[in-house]
């Protein structure tokens, strides 16, 4: 078991003579690996994967393909992982703990398929690969913070390559899809056999039982995008198909090899939306992809509306340019960053000689990276700042770090394998005051009492939200995992200017916040404070403990109250405040109940669609008063930039032409969920 304790980074954490610069990137060392994979373990460390390739650096006699990189150093050490972990799934635990799963098998130099004394890799494609994150003050050559790598302990029933993972409401995961052996697309061409693509799929794409949904996009449901939604469905995004929904328009498929980003958008009180932002290209397989030009075209569905109406997908505001290959990355302040995109082509690698750019299938790299606000009106929703993998760390910036199209190591290739690491600054560093709250526990339950959060009168001057956020695990421009979920709170203001927060605990619904580790920010004005690390449920594999949400304290206010920190010091556009040195009460009430000001709006629907959720939920909850449970309906936002009309008729597309009318469970799954292999279990 893992023990998380509060933590704050500062920024004085960052390295070297190089400061944080809004809308830039600054060096972030050398990863040792090329960074295919990343997720954040802890408040001091980030772990990378690398497939088993010929890096220079060697670990028990072999090539190294894991690494830690520490967060307030930049220094790198490398890790034994035993098996190939190319192109793996992987995700979060209750307690913390991370696992992958699946992989590709043995390799040698040159990526030949062999289990050989230079590489020593073990095959991957079954395996399961536990680690507990460590701290710089544990010993990392304990067992404990390793990786633990066996696969003649822990494995899968099947071989899974690209499958997609998702956790459930008890903090079990499932695991969708995958190959079982080809490459580029997950079936033979022609694809006469959906079912097992010629032994491409095999049994692998029935995770649940009758799951016609893998069988139907058979072609194209690499990494299929996959969202747990409130209700206890799964949402589930491949080839041109959405699960029970529409069709995507435009004939535009997004999953892997398009890698188009994918992320649900914030949750918060106010809204009623979960939604989800993807956008991608793909471009014919067996044509000259790396010719063809990403589009603009963006779209969004709410797969759980209010109103029980149909779903279906609307038009939303085009992106400022075509952009494929791309990653968004939730920021703390409600808006989503994409960058590492592409103009042209798709993901994967290819035999030397047969495209003008080395083993790449894309090109012409976008170096501007983008930011979606989805509250601004459309039409103003997009604005522009300024294979690898990005996440979010502490202390809201963002680690960029990988790209490597070559079934190798190449240094030499118009594309060679990146060691580099950057970090990018969003706009809100701009602000010279950062939030300063102190109070956040390091646990958060599923209902219950609410907790305290003080805020000093020197970083306090506008609107307050306190956010739980998960950054993922992030592999090929997705972050399985990710979410953001605005936490209900009201307040008092002291005389001293000095405020409190009463926080609400997360919704008692499960589906809406998996358990697991997570960051706490506190955003005032838009500028977050530094995180704090928090476990979200029990931190076991359970049916999660419920209770009903503790009413908070009324709203108290103070004629005498006054935030000394102006606007200017604490706004991401550095705009000089009218207010001069401080803030008046009129602006402390006025922004703190900006968090909450909408419920009362809709709270007459709240009622009945409380009602709904819980009937639809597996387990019985605790009654619960939380507004929030009912409101988050299922959104799901997609972005996506393809102008390569993408037709259902081709043979070699195979595209999915029918909407499918079951949904996917996500709930009550024992029986169909395929877990360990027959051997112990640690």
């Amino acid at each position: 078991m893992l023990d998380f304790v509060l933590w704050v980074l500062p920024i004085a954490a960052l390295v070297g003579a190089a400061s944080p610069s809004p809308g830039h990137f600054i060096d972030g060392g050398n990863t040792r690996v090329s960074a295919m994979m990343m997720f954040v373990g802890n408040s001091e460390k980030v772990y990378i994967l690398d497939k088993a390739e010929n890096n220079a650096d060697q670990i028990n006699g072999h090539p190294a393909w894991g690494a830690v990189w520490d967060i307030n150093t930049h220094k790198v050490d490398i890790m034994d992982v035993k098996t190939n972990v190319f192109c793996a799934s992987g995700m979060h635990l209750p307690n913390g703990s991370y696992a992958t799963f699946g992989g590709n098998g043995a390799v040698t130099v040159g990526g030949v398929a062999m289990d050989d004394k230079i590489f020593q890799d073990k095959d991957g494609a079954k395996a399961i690969r536990i680690l507990n994150p460590c701290t710089s003050a544990d010993n990392f050559d304990d067992p404990h913070c390793q990786w633990f790598d066996d696969p003649n302990v822990l494995y899968m029933q099947r071989k899974r390559w690209y499958s997609a993972a998702e956790p459930l409401a008890n903090g079990t995961i499932v695991l969708i899809g995958g190959f079982v052996n080809g490459g580029y697309v997950n079936r033979n061409f022609v694809n006469s056999d959906p079912r097992t693509s010629g032994g491409a799929s095999g049994a692998v794409v029935r995770v649940f039982s009758h799951m016609q949904f893998m069988i139907s996009t058979s072609g194209l449901n690499a990494y299929a995008h996959t969202y747990l939604l409130s209700s206890g469905l799964m949402f589930v995004q491949a080839n041109l198909s959405t699960s029970h929904y529409h069709l995507c328009p435009n004939g535009v498929a997004r999953v892997y090899p398009a890698s188009g980003a994918v992320a649900m958008l914030p949750l918060t009180p106010a809204n009623s939306d979960m939604p989800e932002q993807d956008y991608g290209a793909f471009a014919h397989p067996v044509e000259d992809v790396w010719l063809y030009a990403a589009s603009k075209d963006c779209q969004r569905i709410t797969p759980e509306r209010p109103d029980k109406s149909a779903p279906a997908y609307e038009q939303d505001d085009n992106m400022p340019d075509g952009r494929t290959m791309g990653q968004f990355i939730i920021l703390p302040n409600g808006k989503l960053l994409v960058l590492m995109e592409v103009v042209k082509g798709t993901n994967r690698t290819l035999t030397y000689g047969q495209m003008p750019f080395g083993m790449s299938l894309a090109t012409d790299p976008v170096l501007r990276p983008a930011i979606y606000d989805p509250n601004a009106d459309k039409g103003k929703r997009w604005s522009t700042d300024g294979l690898d993998s990005a996440i979010l760390l502490p202390d809201a910036s963002v680690l960029v770090a990988g790209s490597n199209p070559n079934v190798d190591v190449n240094m030499t290739t118009i594309y060679p394998t990146t060691y580099a690491a950057e970090i990018f600054y969003p706009p809100y560093f701009s602000a010279t005051t950062r939030p300063q709250p102190s109070g956040i526990p390091n646990k958060l339950s599923y209902g219950g009492n609410a907790f305290d959060i003080k805020i000093p009168s020197s970083s306090y001057s506008g609107n307050t939200i306190v956010a739980v956020v998960r950054p993922g695990w992030t592999t090929h421009g997705m972050n399985m995992g990710q979410r953001y979920l605005q936490l209900e709170n009201s307040y008092t203001v002291a005389d001293d200017g000095t405020i409190t927060l009463h926080v609400a605990q997360m919704p008692p619904n499960p589906n809406i916040f998996q358990p697991g580790p997570a960051m706490v920010f506190v955003v005032v004005n838009g500028i977050p404070s530094n995180a704090t690390m928090v476990i979200v449920g029990s931190g076991v594999l359970e049916n999660q403990p419920r209770a009903s949400a503790a009413p908070l304290p009324e709203k108290v206010t103070s004629d005498k109250a006054k935030g000394s920190a102006d606007t200017s010091s604490t706004n991401s556009t550095g705009q000089a405040s009218s207010n001069g040195g401080g803030v008046s009460k009129a602006v402390l009430i006025g922004s703190i109940v900006g968090g909450v000001a909408l419920l009362a709006v809709i709270g007459a629907i709240i009622g009945i669609i409380i009602a709904r959720r819980r009937r639809a939920a597996a387990s019985k909850s605790a009654a619960s008063s939380y507004a929030m449970t009912g409101a988050r309906t299922g959104q799901y936002e997609m972005v996506r930039n393809q102008n390569i009309p993408y037709s259902p008729s081709s043979a070699s597309f195979n595209g999915s032409s029918t909407a499918l009318a079951n949904p996917v469970h996500g709930q009550g799954l024992s029986d169909d969920f395929e877990g360990y292999g027959n051997r112990t279990r640690t």
